[in-house]
């Protein structure tokens, strides 16, 4: 399949989980702002937007401690993750239009996400994702570095068994596009998630990305040789 006048075939898309297939970056910013309150931690959606946002825990608790001079307590990540899963169970759903966007690739697609296993899993299940993505989910905990190094997106290459250059990646965080790119993908950022009308700025970006855009039932807008006929 090759993508419109840039003449670059594409074989495989690659969507990132949080902020792309579910609408869940606004929740998962408040609930670690209210989960830094509980020890005494006082900051605001911004600075998570700014230092956070498309990270693993693991970097989230490394940058913490290197801006902060000391690191997360030990119950911290349990505790984190036990009231983000409590809000997703009532709150998560999918990002508007993208089951049908799903629904119509005309090539493979997979998840390669940040995220924890357990979490990512839930989200799918949450958003009735599971059955579409199924076994095609790959997560940070399977390479040694998180994003923006490119480590997940070239092992989804590998396992995919798809050249990097033929791979499109949907990407709403800076830190996923500068890994997307820095791995020779394609990469369109997604803005249109909650997140993005709640202060997060996907400006200092736009240089990387080959497109951005913000409603998922346009997705097929700039490469209709995509969808199914």
């Amino acid at each position: 399949m090759w993508l419109g006048a840039c003449l670059r075939k594409i074989s495989l898309v690659i969507f990132d989980c949080d902020g792309v297939l579910v609408d869940s970056e606004y929740l998962s910013a408040q609930v670690l702002v209210e989960t830094f309150a509980e020890i005494g931690v006082n900051i605001d959606l911004p600075f998570v937007y700014t230092h956070f946002l498309g990270h693993s825990f693991s970097s989230v608790a490394a940058k913490f401690a290197k801006l902060h001079g000391t690191g997360v307590t030990d119950s911290f990540e349990t505790d984190y993750r036990a009231n983000l899963l409590r809000r997703f169970s009532t709150e998560l759903k999918p990002m508007p239009g993208v089951i049908a966007v799903l629904d119509n690739l005309a090539v493979p697609y997979c998840v390669a996400t940040g995220s924890s296993p357990l979490r990512v899993a839930r989200s799918l299940e949450l958003t009735g994702l599971t059955s579409r993505v199924k076994d095609r989910v790959f997560t940070t905990s399977m390479v040694t570095r998180g994003k923006p190094a490119p480590d997940i997106f070239f092992h989804v290459a590998r396992e995919m068994a798809v050249p990097p250059q033929e791979c499109l990646v949907i990407e709403d965080s800076a830190s996923g596009v500068e890994a997307a790119k820095a791995a020779g993908m394609i990469v369109w950022q997604f803005a249109g998630g909650c997140h993005f009308q709640h202060g997060y700025n996907h400006q200092g970006t736009e240089h990387l990305v080959d497109r951005v855009f913000d409603r998922m039932d346009g997705f097929f807008d700039a490469a209709p040789e995509l969808r199914l006929t």
